[in-house]
């Protein structure tokens, strides 16, 4: 079978080969901006296959560009490298060398798959009409890696029509795909809160205005603004994770903070939800008489997908998988930062599941994190021809 649809057949010959890179890249994890090894390892890989790869792209990112028979437009093919700071608990051969690290999201296989999809591709580079761009990203776990290659033209020269990127899914079954049009993945906001009041002697309250009361009717009152102010029918979250005030028992401390997120679909919602925290908290520490210091940070928008680019995916999944393949994704209130590369440029992010057999799954970012490798062969089958198929849909 020749063309795109040939793809599977293809990419299932190269399992040994993806086992044993994943298996490289789980057992040497590194952090967010120090994926040094690892961009070694990918630009090497890239190399052989005669790509024209620049280095350092991001920091420690990774871009080749491979060039195809005939002229016409870049699509974009995203695969993220960097670990998070867990100590291994899993009991395999390719465990994690590098104490306290650990590949606990799958980026050693979107990396692997990465590479496949680049191998598959130059395989077939007289047949494309226009150039596939692959970007290796660093620092998605902090999610500043995206920004960082755009900063550093990974979108430019020759300019990118589309971007197309995948997440292995731990708790779906091995070679699931899934995907929806519009939001997929949620904003993330980080809030952060200082309340300043009048400290003093424990044993006389009278003589202070308290910032942990303050502080703790705080986190109470914050939890009714996704129940009271955001509509039923739209999805948002807001946790606070950190409270601190105070030195000692006896002691009414000066200041208390707080920090959190806030994570929503829709920009309506997020800007709802900034307005109602700066508004409850403001006004429930003028009630203690104390003073509020708000700030909230947008660290990532929304992932959303393009339409037309998730049709695609849907209609490539099916084609190359059959019917059953292929499913309508919910969403999730985690993020990610390839919202960055999808607000530039039209393109689809999409889930592929990865569940171990014959143990219960582990989520994602936990010590006990494993994939299902068979679908390493499905996503690099995938990207490659959601790329080719881009291509000679604008050919």
């Amino acid at each position: 079978m020749s063309g795109w649809r040939g793809l599977p057949q293809e990419a299932a010959s190269l399992y040994a080969e993806a086992v044993a890179l994943r298996r490289d890249f789980h057992a040497h994890p590194e952090p967010s901006f120090q994926e040094h090894r690892t961009a070694e390892r990918v630009t090497e890989y890239l190399d052989r296959l005669g790509l024209k790869v620049i280095p350092r792209v991001g920091k420690t990112g990774v871009v080749a560009l491979l060039e195809g028979g005939r002229p016409g437009r870049t699509v974009l093919l995203r695969a993220d490298m960097d670990a998070l700071p867990i100590e291994e608990q899993n009991e395999v051969p390719y465990r994690s060398q590098t104490p306290g690290w650990m590949h606990a999201c799958g980026h050693d296989g979107h990396t692997t798959i990465g590479l496949l999809a680049a191998k598959l591709l130059a395989q077939h580079r007289e047949k494309l009409p226009g150039q596939v761009k692959f970007a290796f990203q660093p620092a998605e776990e902090i999610v500043q890696g995206a920004q960082a290659m755009i900063a550093d033209g990974v979108l430019d020269d020759p300019p990118v029509e589309a971007a197309f990127g995948l997440h292995l899914w731990s708790l779906s079954p091995v070679g699931e795909l899934a995907a929806r049009p519009g939001p997929i993945l949620a904003a993330n906001d980080t809030l952060h809160v200082r309340i300043h009041g009048r400290g003093g002697h424990g044993a006389m309250p009278h003589q202070t205005a308290d910032p942990i009361v303050a502080a703790a009717e705080t986190v109470l009152a914050l939890q009714t603004i996704v129940s009271r102010s955001v509509p039923p029918e739209e999805r948002a979250v807001l946790s606070v994770g950190t409270l601190h005030g105070g030195s000692a028992v006896n002691v009414i401390p000066q200041t208390a903070e707080l920090s959190g997120t806030i994570r929503t679909m829709e920009r309506s919602v997020q800007k709802r939800i900034h307005q109602r925290v700066r508004t409850l908290i403001e006004g429930i520490a003028q009630a203690y008489e104390c003073r509020a210091e708000v700030e909230i940070v947008q660290d990532c928008p929304a992932v959303v997908n393009d339409p037309e680019a998730t049709r695609l995916v849907a209609e490539t999944a099916q084609a190359l998988y059959g019917p059953q393949a292929y499913r309508e994704h919910p969403g999730l209130m985690a993020s990610e930062d390839m919202a960055f590369f999808l607000q530039r440029v039209p393109g689809c992010f999409f889930f592929l599941g990865a569940a171990p057999e014959g143990r219960e799954p582990a989520p994602h970012h936990h010590p006990q994190f494993d994939i299902n490798e068979r679908a390493l062969p499905i996503g690099a089958a995938m990207l490659a021809a959601l790329a080719w198929r881009f291509l000679e849909a604008q050919a």
